[in-house]
């Protein structure tokens, strides 16, 4: 199957991710870590990528549930649950 980290979870979407990953990684290594360059030249590649992961998203019915996953646990803040604090209180009393 060759270098899993090349593989997208929708197969139609594999050659979108490798042709970004490829256009990330040469301008990380050869711009970015040389100075070169601090803005992402890749972005056309990403969003073609984005996109097609999220067309994905909502034809396998994963969308919705990532959406209803969200509303029941959003998060914010580096990572803390919202109201975890006002949680975590009226646990104590």
């Amino acid at each position: 199957m060759g270098n899993s980290m090349s593989a997208s979870f929708a197969p139609e979407c594999t050659e979108l991710k490798k042709t970004y990953d490829s256009c990330f990684n040469e301008w990380y290594s050869e711009k970015f870590l040389k100075g070169k360059s601090v803005e992402n030249e890749c972005t056309k590649e990403w969003y073609a990528y984005i996109g097609c992961v999220n067309e994905n998203l909502k034809k396998k019915s994963i969308q919705s549930a990532l959406d209803d996953a969200r509303k029941e646990a959003p998060f914010e803040s580096g990572g803390e649950l919202v109201n975890a604090n006002a949680n975590a209180n009226a646990n104590k009393k």
